[in-house]
């Protein structure tokens, strides 16, 4: 099949292809994704996906045997607006207060693009998670704690202490960004891929 590249530098991310037992080395995507937009859309969590594998795909040369670039985006929705990472404390409590006693949903785009052919594969994910009604002094002490300030929405779903999360409707690796069966299946995809 080829090597396979993450491009991504996420911790979490790395983590579950390492569950998975997957050989694989990292290149951080060097695309800067677009923060203006807030309205959601399938397209639109699809082609960052795409466009952070596609960058580590063209910038891959003298590469003898295949390679195949992941690339993921997760984003968080309520009232079908996305809820990006929050740029400060402040934001943070809001985005938190709004998810709070209500459902909202988490779509992880996942990406594989072959090099050197760039030829690609594209699939998004979608679970949904209910939180609980949250306290003041529960969002505070999450803030404090564990500083969500590079998460989407403001949380973490496997860092939240007891009492955040009524219930999850969907693949749990998807919330935490990046779902094992999609990228099995894209990875299949691609290995067949002659």
């Amino acid at each position: 099949m080829g090597k396979i590249i993450l491009g991504s530098s996420s911790p979490r991310r790395a983590d579950i292809l390492k569950r998975l037992k997957l050989d694989f080395e990292i290149i951080p995507s060097s695309y800067v994704e677009p923060h203006d937009k807030t309205d959601f859309s399938y397209d639109f969590v699809e082609s960052l996906a795409y466009n952070k594998a596609l960058s580590v795909a063209k910038g891959v040369k003298g590469v003898n045997e295949k390679a195949h670039i992941i690339g993921a985006d997760t984003i968080v929705v309520v009232d079908n607006k996305i809820l990006g990472k929050p740029k400060d404390k402040e934001e943070a409590y809001e985005m938190l207060k709004m998810l709070s006693d209500r459902t909202h949903f988490v779509v992880t785009a996942v990406a594989v693009v072959e090099a050197p052919s760039l030829e690609y594969k594209i699939k998004s994910t979608t679970t949904y998670v209910t939180f609980e009604e949250l306290t003041d002094e529960q969002i505070e002490y999450y803030i404090e704690n564990f500083k969500p300030f590079d998460k989407a929405g403001s949380y973490g779903i496997q860092e939240l202490p007891e009492g955040f999360v009524k219930k999850v409707e969907g693949p749990l690796d998807n919330v935490i960004g990046l779902p094992s069966e999609t990228l099995l299946e894209l990875l299949t995809f691609s290995k067949n891929n002659k």
